[in-house]
């Protein structure tokens, strides 16, 4: 979903030739599969993170086009909201100090992106949800101005036929109607890429989304949304009904959702593809010229464009990515639970602790997804969402702990065998998953953090909760830049 898309309307005959070149990819893809048309060399790690704007006060700032023009570097782009950019890391090896040459580019890159924000009033926040913004700030006016995102919107609202419906209950209730989709834009990630070969990606996706629970809990990042305190990790809820084409009566027949953890464990990638073609209608039925059948028959590799646009538009939880670099075809898994921030450190730990994990999980003798029913592994997820490290998560052998309990246990020690593995240095690893065990330990995750910073500075009433928000954030960006972990900060 990331390409650049025309301003367009759909004909009845648009959505018929999208729905016949999507199923022809399905079958070039399927080929491609069985005649082991994929390069595979060594395991490669990439990540993107979304970002907010705001301004001296804190508040949203909607300024990304004079922010990203003032950067003026191609690894930077928008996201949905004029209070996003999005930053992407191109794929790397991990072995060595690779892990910590990943977190000082990154630091790098963003310190340089703070300056040229500054040039235009702005400041970037690595959080899960932004604190101080308001329902007000999310509308069709502050849509990203790539036309891509006005026809998103265009397109799921035509699907739901009406407005949609926000409602979220955690500490405080949040209950709403939204008419664009800009309060997806409230959600802000870090999405984790893992190259895998074809033979081993289910291994590592079933592993990906057993871990998807563990993950939110340690990670958790978003207490905040529209001034209302709600769950740990509230982007979870937001982003599964912020993009929601069904209404009410389509979800009582059971459609299926398009922000989906999925409904299954998987034997191969072509699973995930099909189910996609299978389940979900086109949201954005743009054919290109290429001939899949074609490209493959004259021995050269095709882009499968229809396919991978779909796929762009179900917002699986890990999500494949088919793509082709140098006409090589490869997969990766998308890791997309995980909430921006607090630090780059932060941000570090949470990547070495998956990576350590998907490096040991698909290669165990008796896998966990043997040993544990899909369904329990997404009700994982929304506990953790729901309670960050005070949630009770099961795991094979443990049965029903609390998650800090699980990590330290269990997970903590298998991220470093996992490390080891990918030969990352021994002091390299034992930093980024100290940082893991100090949240463990101290019971601090940047929600709870948040939330005291917020009770500390007694915020009554709307206004003194907004004014409270607006002072937190700004010691959260103070703190952000200090790079120090998040289970150190003071209140």
């Amino acid at each position: 979903m990331g390409r650049d898309v025309p301003v367009v309307v759909f004909s009845r005959e648009d959505r018929r030739n999208y729905r016949e070149k999507v199923r022809r990819n399905l079958d070039v893809f399927a080929q491609m599969l069985r005649e082991s048309r994929f390069e595979f060399d060594r395991p490669l790690a990439g990540l993107e993170i979304e970002l907010n704007l705001v301004d001296w006060r804190g508040d949203p700032a909607m300024r990304n086009a004079e922010v990203l023009a003032a950067i003026a570097q191609p690894d930077w782009a928008t996201e949905l909201g004029q209070f996003n950019v999005e930053i992407n890391i191109a794929p790397q090896g991990l072995d060595g100090d690779g892990a910590l040459r990943l977190e000082e580019s990154v630091r790098a890159r963003l310190n340089h992106a703070e300056e040229r924000a500054r040039s235009e009033g702005g400041h970037l926040v690595l959080i899960g949800i932004l604190p101080t913004l308001r329902q007000e700030d999310t509308h069709e006016g502050t849509l990203s101005a790539n036309p891509r995102y006005k026809l998103l919107n265009e397109q799921i609202f035509a699907a739901r036929g009406e407005d949609l419906h926000l409602c979220i209950e955690g500490v405080e209730r949040l209950d709403t109607y939204a008419d664009s989709i800009t309060p997806e834009a409230a959600c802000t990630s870090v999405q984790l890429h893992l190259q895998v070969s074809p033979e081993a990606f289910a291994a590592h996706w079933n592993a990906a989304q057993a871990i998807a629970g563990p993950q939110v809990a340690i990670a958790a990042n978003s207490p905040y949304l529209f001034g209302k305190e709600l769950h740990r990790e509230t982007r979870i809820a937001l982003f599964e009904q912020a993009t929601d084409t069904r209404p009410k009566e389509l979800k009582s027949q059971g459609v299926r959702p398009r922000v989906w953890f999925g409904e299954r464990w998987i034997t191969s990638v072509f699973d995930l593809f099909e189910e996609n073609v299978r389940y979900f209608p086109a949201l954005l039925p743009l054919c290109s010229e290429e001939d899949p059948t074609a490209e493959l028959a004259a021995g050269r590799i095709p882009s499968l464009d229809e396919l991978t646009l779909h796929n762009g538009t179900v917002y699986r939880w890990n999500r494949p990515v088919y793509a082709v670099v140098e006409g090589t075809p490869h997969l990766r898994v998308e890791n997309r639970v995980l909430p921006a921030g607090p630090s780059v450190l932060d941000v570090a730990a949470n990547a070495a602790f998956y990576y350590g994990l998907m490096k040991v999980l698909p290669f165990a003798e008796r896998p966990v997804w043997s040993q544990m029913s899909f369904s329990t592994a997404e009700e994982n997820l929304a506990s953790a969402a729901r309670h960050g490290l005070d949630a009770r998560l099961y795991w094979p052998g443990l049965g029903e702990v609390p998650a800090a309990e699980l990590v330290l246990r269990r997970l903590l020690p298998m991220a470093a065998e996992g490390l080891s593995r990918w030969g990352v240095d021994r002091s390299v690893a034992d930093r980024l998953l100290g940082v893991i065990e100090g949240r463990c330990l101290t019971g601090r995750t940047g929600s709870t953090w948040q939330v005291e910073a917020v009770a500390a500075l007694r915020g009554d009433g709307p206004e003194g909760r907004q004014e409270a928000l607006r002072r937190m954030t700004v010691a959260y960006i103070e703190r952000m830049h200090a790079n120090e972990p998040v289970h150190t900060w003071d209140v």
